[in-house]
């Protein structure tokens, strides 16, 4: 109550001394979308409303998620920080709460698997300022109560808690549903898009005012691969969860991007257009029906493909209006640019840059080192990008190999140079090693 309070106070004085008013903010976040799923992006499926945001603001062509999965992407977001440093959340969560490697096993038999509230930087401080905080669609943090969203400072929520759920039926491949609504089980008739959708824009349309910070997570296009006309009689399960047709994946596509254009049609009907915020992105890489572009790999490895995604941001009259930025970007950048934009001051130190701020400046690209690492059963992936030099090292059981690339020449990681230059090798080896140790979680 008193943060409620202190925030409605910070924004009357704002009003008094003429301020501008806060700035409406909304998050889209695309579930395993490749780097050409969008047209923008040279993809084949027309994509117009993405493309407009696109066209209307900035386009991101050197951005990457923070990990090759959802759960430690989402973990990124909510902290501003590597996903390394909450414990247990280096891959996704296995369907009904199962820890899928070491870390995650130990604190799933603690029920402590998922994010833990208080290291949600994000939400807490646009709560700070007064901002309601509404998310529609996936959540994957955390299965057990304790890390719901309402528990994480959410005025509203509204969707399924799970990696993937059928379209219609709002079931994981195990057959239970997952649909949940301000943290409570509920059952919707509907395409889970349309479902999502509908629930941001009645967020947008009851917001009381433009201090309104909406995270819509799409499901979409994640597996099961099924299109808004592809209802089965019964949900489907585990034996056929990844089938379906490049016909079937298309008409995901075409079906989010119709559910962005009526997110953005909303703000338009209550005025926000010219302010708010707009940005859309991907969770992390494609799966093998989407596409990958001109990278190697696909979702679940630390190659271009697993973690090189499309993003896009509009604000009017801050972001240039087509603009192209080739700036090194992380997930987690975005959490200090929205609390910037919001007015927010972090409650503690974050590992990502105010990637939107060096836009709206008009900065050159600078040369940045970023890291990653996946951990599932026995196989650790470990990556840095420092530079145009990245490092690759894969170890499964025994098995360790190690690869260095130089992305300006070779973008598509064809090859291995680890042997032309073994001083660059070392130093990303030492790099990888230092990261590491800072990353350590304390939990």
């Amino acid at each position: 109550m008193m943060k409620c309070l202190g925030g409605l106070v910070a924004w009357f004085l704002l009003g008094i001394v003429g301020a501008a008013p806060p700035v409406p903010i909304v998050l889209m976040l695309s579930d395993d979308m490749g780097w050409s799923d969008l047209s923008c992006y040279g993809g084949e499926t027309p994509t117009p409303h993405i493309d407009g945001l696109a066209r209307e603001g900035v386009r991101f062509t050197e951005f990457y998620s923070s990990a090759p999965e959802c759960s430690p992407t989402r973990t990124a977001l909510m902290t501003g920080r590597y996903p390394q440093r909450a414990g247990g959340l280096e891959c996704a969560i296995g369907t009904g709460n199962v820890g899928r490697y070491d870390d995650a096993i130990r604190l799933r038999e603690q029920h402590q698997l998922g994010l833990p509230p208080a290291e949600n930087t994000l939400v807490r401080g646009l709560k700070s300022v007064g901002y309601s905080c509404v998310v529609s669609g996936k959540w994957h943090l955390g299965y057990e109560a304790a890390f719901l969203p309402l528990k994480h400072g959410f005025d509203r929520a509204f969707g399924p808690n799970a990696g993937g759920v059928d379209y219609f039926f709002h079931t994981e491949w195990d057959g239970v549903p997952r649909l949940l609504e301000e943290d409570r089980p509920v059952t919707r008739e509907g395409y889970m898009t349309d479902l999502i959708t509908d629930y941001a824009v009645r967020a947008i349309e009851e917001a009381r005012d433009g201090a309104l910070f909406l995270y819509v997570p799409f499901t979409a296009p994640h597996t099961p691969v099924q299109g808004p006309a592809d209802r089965t009689p019964q949900p489907i399960l585990k034996a056929t969860w990844d089938e379906g047709t490049p016909e079937q994946y298309a008409a995901m596509l075409r079906s989010l991007d119709d559910a962005v254009g009526r997110i953005l049609a909303a703000l338009d009907a209550r005025g926000w257009s010219e302010e708010a915020l707009v940005i859309f992105m991907s969770d992390n890489g494609a799966t093998p029906l989407g596409g990958s572009g001109p990278w190697r790999g696909s979702k679940s490895t630390l190659y271009e493909g697993g973690i090189h995604v499309p993003c896009v941001a509009r604000w009017p009259g801050h972001l240039p209006a087509g603009a192209v930025s080739a700036q090194v970007a992380l997930t987690m950048d975005f959490t200090r640019s929205i609390l910037r934009v919001a007015g927010a001051e972090p409650e503690r130190e974050l590992d990502g840059i105010d990637i939107l701020q060096r836009v709206e400046q008009g900065a050159e690209p600078e040369s940045r080192t970023v890291f990653w690492r996946y951990r599932r059963g026995e196989t650790t992936w470990r990556a840095v990008r420092d530079g145009d030099w990245k490092m690759v090292q894969l170890q499964d059981g025994d098995q360790f190999t190690t690869e260095v690339f130089d992305l300006k020449t070779d973008p598509s990681e064809e090859h291995d140079v680890k042997e032309m230059d073994p001083g660059i090798t070392r130093r990303l080896g030492q790099r990888l090693d230092v990261w590491q140790r800072e990353v350590k979680a304390a939990r």
